[in-house]
């Protein structure tokens, strides 16, 4: 007595997640012969006549079809299955949302932007770089240079009066007196100024220095 036979699966062999492998030749003349056998029931008839001119097919479609088949006319599984191969389905790719888009070209950005001005740190002067150079504004060349002409000022009237005591109300030494003290003046405001820009000058050397020397060991 033939046990019960299974119900026979859609041609399409049912949910997305079976096994799906190639169709050979021996399982299209299987097939075939499966679809002219008439000890096997209608709906397995029908569903071999389908799969034979399919180039994929379910497994569970055609082991049903097998199983179903009576012993003499069906091919052993070993040789049913010979050089067929299995068919993976990647899964489609997972759809970004567009806030997430959104927030991703936005991190990209930020990070091109840090990226470039890392890349040019060394070439463009930084925020305070105006603050330590020198006669950076107008409002400090001009306070400069009242101070230089106050000096002078200070030091030709200091000149002038010295030489007017010293050699007796003489007009000539006294003018002259008054020249010295303004070169004197002037003097005095170059040696300031030398003093002053020399004591910024460790900072930025020192920086570069240590970018030189992080440049080489890179190298």
């Amino acid at each position: 007595m033939r046990s019960p036979k299974p119900d026979p699966p859609s041609p399409t062999g049912g949910g997305g997640g079976q096994l799906v492998i190639s169709a050979t030749e021996p399982i299209r003349s299987f097939l075939l012969s499966a679809a002219k056998d008439p000890n096997l029931s209608q709906p397995l008839r029908d569903l071999a006549s389908s799969l034979c001119s399919q180039d994929s097919i379910h497994y569970s479609s055609l082991r049903s079809i097998w199983v179903g088949s009576s012993p003499s006319a069906r091919p052993e599984l070993i040789r049913l299955f010979c050089g067929t191969q299995f068919l993976l389905t990647s899964p489609k790719p997972r759809e970004k949302s567009e806030e997430l888009k959104a927030r991703l070209k936005k991190l990209e950005e930020m990070a091109e932007r840090k990226a470039y001005e890392e890349l040019v740190k060394d070439i463009t002067p930084g925020k305070n770089a105006s603050e330590d150079e020198p006669f950076s504004s107008y409002k400090d060349q001009l306070g400069f240079g009242l101070h230089v002409a106050l000096i002078m000022f200070t030091g030709y009237l200091v000149g002038y009066a010295a030489f007017r005591a010293m050699f007796s109300h003489n007009p000539a030494m006294s003018a002259a007196g008054g020249i010295l003290g303004l070169v004197g003046g002037m003097l005095v405001e170059t040696l300031l100024f030398i003093i002053r820009t020399s004591s910024r000058d460790p900072k930025p050397k020192s920086k570069s220095s240590a970018s030189t020397s992080e440049q080489k060991k890179n190298q």
